[in-house]
């Protein structure tokens, strides 16, 4: 009888503890997360509220969503998405909750601080970082902003790959890289502001839309947070970070 009370015992410490009814569980696009590590606690602040984010690429999340992942909110960095969940009957019509740009930032200052165009070109650069450029919307737009200036080609040699926009701007910290498209909101961070950087005007401005789950079982908390991302505070924030 010990025994199975022990086992029993093991097997619940050992299970993951549900989230509250209150609490909110967000797939949130891992570009956004300076801001978003903000929001959350102005968030609970003002409401009294948890929430919970998962930080990745937006086409990871998209992956996750539709094979079942219990979230209540999808922020991409991305329309396309969003939509398509709304389209296919996932999710609650989509908004825009911000617009992001692209930087060429190096720890080095002869390659942050050059015009991105020739920083590329200068045959000290070995390892170049950037996003996924088919689950990653930031680095979607790197690559057409390479090829928008016949960059493409020659610079692919160069490119090393990352999972995320986040880890981009990680290979690009760590000097696992010698540069990297990163998104303009790292700029502003710690870390981001150890290096030089240039904005990259021939990327297409990154649209973010986000949306609610139709599998979500905390809508009430979706829709707060939903107007809590509209308000004052929440702009500060984002253009703290770079965003419109």
């Amino acid at each position: 009888m010990q025994r199975m009370l022990t086992l029993a015992l093991t097997i619940l410490l050992a299970m993951p503890i549900a989230a509250n009814a209150e609490d909110l569980l967000l797939a949130q696009a891992a570009n956004f997360m300076p801001a978003m590590q903000e929001i959350i606690p102005a968030f609970k602040a003002a409401t009294g509220l948890e929430v919970q984010a998962t930080y990745t690429s937006t086409g990871k999340l998209y992956a996750q969503i539709t094979n079942g992942a219990p979230f209540d909110m999808f922020l991409a960095a991305d329309e396309r998405r969003p939509q398509k969940l709304f389209t296919d009957g996932f999710a609650e019509k989509p908004f825009v909750y911000a617009k992001g740009k692209i930087v060429f930032w190096s720890l080095k200052k002869e390659f942050g601080s050059a015009p991105w165009q020739e920083a590329v070109k200068n045959p000290t650069i070995d390892k170049i970082a950037i996003a996924n450029i088919e689950t990653a919307p930031y680095g979607t737009a790197a690559m057409q902003a390479l090829k928008k200036e016949n960059l493409w080609e020659s610079v692919k040699p160069e490119l090393v790959y990352a999972q995320s926009i986040a880890q981009t701007f990680q290979y690009a910290a760590t000097g696992a890289a010698d540069a990297g498209f990163c998104a303009y909101s790292s700029v502003f961070t710690e870390e981001g502001r150890k290096g030089t950087f240039t904005v990259v005007n021939e990327a297409p401005p990154v649209i973010q839309a986000a949306c609610i789950l139709k599998s979500s079982t905390r809508k009430d908390a979706a829709q707060k947070f939903i107007k809590f991302l509209s308000g004052p505070e929440v702009k500060k924030i984002k253009n703290k970070y770079g965003y419109e």
